[in-house]
């Protein structure tokens, strides 16, 4: 009976550090390049980003940067402030999965997995067809 109880007491540590682990990428991170900053949040049981900080918020006249690049005309006036960059990632399996990354710098949407490193930073892999075809950032969490 003994064992059975510090079994049970086991079993229910784990599954909460897994609960908590999920959603270790809430937050605000900034990108590889340190231009901007994008904060990750939770809707339906699924993980967005958008953008809320920008080096240079500005273009050369002094306008608001908008999504210029964007293949969508109607877009292409949408300000780069609040831009949505990741979008429905699922987690599974100690990462996050089956999201899209958007590039405003080229106007490319790209399949993306999000992983986190032992010291909490988040490697962000995007890719076109398979993972072994794409490019991997280190994103850093914002203090």
């Amino acid at each position: 009976m003994k064992y059975l109880s510090i079994l049970l007491l086991f079993t229910a540590i784990s599954f909460s550090g897994f609960s908590q682990n999920k959603d270790a990428i809430l937050g605000q991170w900034v990108n590889a390049s340190g231009e901007a900053h994008i904060e990750i949040f939770k809707k339906n049981e699924k993980y967005f980003g958008k953008i809320v900080w920008l080096k240079e918020p500005k273009d050369e006249k002094g306008a608001n940067k908008t999504d210029i690049k964007n293949p969508d005309p109607d877009l292409k006036s949408k300000p780069i402030m609040g831009l949505e960059l990741l979008r429905d990632f699922v987690y599974e399996d100690g990462k996050w999965t089956d999201g899209k990354i958007y590039d405003p710098k080229s106007g490319k949407t790209y399949s993306c997995n999000i992983t986190e490193k032992s010291n909490g930073q988040l490697n962000i892999r995007g890719y076109i067809g398979i993972s072994l075809i794409g490019r991997t950032e280190v994103w850093k969490r914002v203090k």
